[in-house]
């Protein structure tokens, strides 16, 4: 209701007369009524100030008159040229006649000359080329600050692009620092040292097939690594490929202690994000979480659009030793990972975007990002209000 009645008050705003109609209402009007006395009065005669004030009532009428075809003009503003000329025309035989009925008996009134009433064709004649060049004078001005308005917000839009250019090198500057200590932090000895002795674990034990395809895992993982530039945005669902990319080989190396449960909605399977921006934490869980439970854990991830916002939530349920609740608050021993990716948010969205860090009582740690949503127009699709929640 709130927003009907605010968009109603922005239309309203927006039609109603601005300083420059005034002026060249004023001056229209002035105009006119200083013809007709050097053409009319000065000509015909007599000259007497009956006819004088005859002309600046004439005048004053008319200003008022053309504010009704202001009102008609603006209105029909957006319909379609053959229906705005046809109720323009229309409207301006009908305030021409009014405007010439008022003239005349103004000036039979004003003069006390009674022969007008026979000559109320050419007055009426007169009345249509005066509204008729109003509303041509009118549609140029209005055209004129259309275009002076066109103008303007194409010089905003290469200001505004200028600016995100130099936004973007600085986040490409930015993102390159992160991408090498993420690169440090995800592709260290351990990882590696350990993916390779799963590697010589499934040689030994004949079971070649396995080997070749977590061989041919890692090579596709270090190689997507490697390639991808992490300053640009690729969609969530060639993201999530690539991280299954990692899952599966870290499920080679836990088998049934690593649990994945991944919720992902229609809509946000287009969105835009940073590549590369999952791993760190992803990382994380695997490092502080699955890797030191004997139970193992599983990891959850969830995706969906609301309100024009792609929300990512990620959680892992904890090495299985409980924390105090005085120490939810801290993060300690989670970082390196999270600090990347909070700085390549900052740098790729500035201060349109959260970043929400959770630990929870069972060990475990909750991350929830929000940026804002955003497709390739080659496959841009309408995002919706999702239902699902991150609990």
């Amino acid at each position: 209701m709130f927003q009907k009645q605010s968009d109603f008050t922005q239309r309203f705003i927006a039609n109603q007369p601005t300083r420059n109609f005034w002026l060249w209402q004023v001056g229209f009007w002035l105009f006119v009524s200083i013809m007709s006395f050097a053409v009319l009065t000065l000509w015909y005669g007599p000259f007497s100030w009956p006819h004088i004030l005859h002309i600046l009532l004439q005048a004053l009428l008319g200003l008022v008159l053309s504010l009704v075809l202001y009102w008609v003009f603006m209105h029909i503003w957006d319909k379609s040229t053959r229906f705005r000329a046809l109720i323009g025309f229309f409207t301006i035989m009908i305030v021409s006649f009014i405007w010439t009925l008022a003239r005349v008996y103004a000036f039979i009134s004003l003069t006390g000359e009674g022969t007008e009433w026979s000559q109320f064709g050419g007055w009426h004649f007169a009345s249509i080329f005066i509204f008729l060049c109003w509303a041509g004078l009118f549609h140029g001005i209005r055209y004129y600050e259309l275009l002076q308005t066109e103008h303007k917000i194409l010089l905003q839009a290469e200001s505004e692009a200028k600016e995100e250019q130099l936004k973007r090198m600085k986040a490409q500057n930015v993102a390159r620092d992160a991408q090498l200590k993420m690169l440090r932090y995800q592709l260290n000895p351990h990882f590696l040292c350990n993916t390779l002795n799963a590697i010589n674990s499934l040689v030994e034990s004949n079971e070649t097939v396995k080997a070749q395809k977590m061989t041919i895992q890692l090579s596709k993982f270090l190689r997507y690594s490697l390639d991808n530039n992490p300053d640009t945005k690729i969609p969530l669902e060639t993201e999530v490929n690539a991280l299954n990319l990692y899952l599966e080989i870290e499920k080679t190396r836990f088998e049934d202690r690593l649990n994945l449960d991944f919720q992902i909605t229609p809509q946000a399977k287009g969105a835009l994000l940073p590549s590369l921006l999952l791993q760190p934490i992803i990382e994380n869980s695997m490092k502080h979480a699955i890797a030191q439970s004997e139970a193992g854990g599983t990891i959850e991830f969830r995706a969906f659009v609301e309100n024009n916002r792609l929300i990512l939530g990620l959680s892992d349920t904890g090495s299985g030793t409980k924390i105090p609740k005085s120490k939810l608050q801290s993060a300690q021993g989670r970082g390196v990972g999270l600090r990347n990716t909070d700085e390549r948010l900052k740098a790729l969205y500035s201060d349109d975007y959260s970043m929400e860090i959770k630990l929870l009582t069972s060990g475990g740690m909750k991350t929830i990002i929000n940026i804002p949503c955003e497709y390739n127009l080659a496959d841009k699709v309408e995002s919706t209000y999702s239902k699902e929640q991150i609990v």
